[in-house]
């Protein structure tokens, strides 16, 4: 089984942050003690930074689903919740960071670049930290936001300075085991190689590596063979070098036309026409492969490669190809200085910016997208009448009102903000008091009792009716009290026992 995997689909899932917690203090002695809800935990994101001890993806391949720690939830007594452990993915030096369509949401170079690919979840204020002026012991909390939820494909591109390339046999991993440490599979048979393999050379004070891309054939750009899935390994190279076999057993096949197909196959796959090349005529240790060698060798010098006659068996040749390749690898690192890490870049945002904006889809739905909007809407508990009625208040203080007024929007339009869809009910301008739970714009709604409806309400209770408190005298006199002052007298002449 192989043990290079160079793309992976990894399914991430950020940390949810915590809930809000809605309490009031209640101690002995202090009966004003006020709110003391405390605020949900952050949820854990999930990072990614380039470790230049990675080389292969193999780990995600059997690990592909990767979650954040959930944030904790508020408490009372001012206790705040937990933050959510964040996760740091190593990754391998050349990540390329892709949606699921395509898209290119990073580039990681060098080490020690970092890039965040799934933010966790804010968490939901508790009622302490929304207590103000006007609103002293709010009865309701922010819900946590949930963490990033996506799926990213990472694909490995190698960062090498010499790419090999050429047909299947034609001795590239051969030519890589003699001239490094690596130890590629070897055989008698094409398509050995099911895999890039990187080695190390050293040549003189010059240190520089080597990556053997799989054999490429006529069409490897269009998915034939195995070149279209490794073609990406040698985007990053520095130097191309033809290996080309001079002992070739088929009639059809001659090193000129198998550099003209690996060529046409290159210029297919794009972005390598500014690389330099060298040639390399590979088993001239065969006498018929020294023999063809010394043939093509005039024209391929013609058309302007530098030529180099090697036998890896024999290792004839190899001192001088290694010294040229680490002169070339030179000038090209002079030319091109080594990438630092990726820097984040933090954009504020404009003074004049709303945030949000105002569209009215194909359905005449006003839809309102914003970071902030839809986050708020996420944050929201809509179960509570006070925590709508507070929404709409940020609502309106943002501007979203005035805006869907100036788009056309009138009383009872429906309005979606994220995943929730509403008729539009404007109240611009107002603030809404009073006691909790009660909002102008909630008129619909179930009215709860006022304090002062509760107060009759006690002392209607509280009152009795004249026949609940009867007392008979010892003369046989009957007194019914309606009231503490007046107390009624019932003699016998009233009754009318029939």
């Amino acid at each position: 089984m192989t043990t290079f995997v160079d793309r992976v689909v990894l399914h991430l899932q950020a940390g949810d942050g915590g809930h809000g917690c809605v309490s009031v203090r209640r101690e002995k002695f202090k009966p004003l003690g006020g709110p003391d809800g405390g605020n949900g935990g952050h949820g854990g994101g999930i990072t990614l930074v380039v470790d230049p001890q990675q080389h292969t993806l193999l780990d995600f391949h059997f690990h592909p689903h990767i979650k954040g720690g959930n944030g904790g939830g508020g408490a009372g007594a001012n206790r705040d919740g937990a933050n959510g452990k964040d996760l740091v993915i190593k990754v391998p030096d050349g990540t390329v960071v892709q949606t699921a369509d395509g898209e290119v949401l990073a580039d990681l170079i060098g080490a020690g670049t970092t890039f965040e690919v799934a933010r966790g979840g804010r968490g939901g204020r508790g009622n302490a930290s929304l207590a103000n002026t006007r609103r002293k012991v709010p009865g309701f909390a922010e819900l946590g936001e949930p963490g990033d939820s996506l799926d990213v494909v990472l694909e490995l591109k190698s960062v090498a300075d010499v790419g090999l390339v050429g047909f299947p046999s034609a001795g590239k991993s051969s030519l890589i085991s003699v001239i490094s440490a690596a130890k590629p599979k070897i055989a008698d048979y094409p398509f050995t190689t099911l895999v890039p393999n990187l080695g190390v050379v050293q040549a003189g004070d010059q240190i520089f590596t080597v990556a053997d891309v799989p054999g490429l054939i006529p069409g490897a750009a269009t998915g034939k063979g195995l070149g279209m899935q490794f073609l990406r390994h040698i985007e990053r190279t520095s130097v191309l070098l033809h290996v080309l076999d001079a002992a070739a057993p088929e009639i059809e096949r001659d090193p000129l036309a198998d550099l003209d197909a690996i060529e046409a196959e290159l210029a297919a796959y794009g972005g390598l026409e500014d690389r330099p090349r060298l040639v390399v005529l590979n088993k001239i240790d065969i006498p018929d492969g020294r023999d063809l060698a010394e043939m093509v060798r005039p024209d391929l010098e013609a058309r302007g490669y530098r030529v180099f006659e090697v036998s890896a068996i024999t290792r004839e040749g190899l001192k001088e190809l290694v010294f040229a390749l680490a002169e070339v690898v030179a000038q090209h690192r002079l030319d091109h200085p080594v990438q630092e890490p990726t820097r984040a870049i933090v954009r504020p945002r404009a003074v004049d910016e709303s945030g949000f904006t105002v569209e009215q889809d194909a359905e005449g739905v006003y839809v309102v997208s914003g970071v902030k909007v839809e986050r708020w809407i996420r944050q929201t508990n809509f179960d509570n009448d006070e925590a709508v009625g507070y929404l709409a208040d940020r609502l309106e203080r943002l501007g979203v009102e005035d805006a869907l007024a100036k788009k056309g929007a009138r009383p009872g339009d429906p309005v979606r903000i994220g995943e929730r869809e509403f008729d539009w009910q404007p109240n611009a301008g107002e603030f809404v008091s009073g006691p909790r739970g009660t909002d102008a714009r909630l008129e619909d709604e179930a009215a709860r009792a006022t304090a002062a409806d509760r107060l009759a309400a006690r002392k209607a209770r509280r009152v009795r009716s004249d026949d609940e408190l009867l007392h008979m005298a010892a003369d046989g006199t009957v007194t019914s009290v309606a009231n503490a002052h007046r107390p009624v007298l019932v003699t016998d002449d009233d009754d009318t026992d029939e």
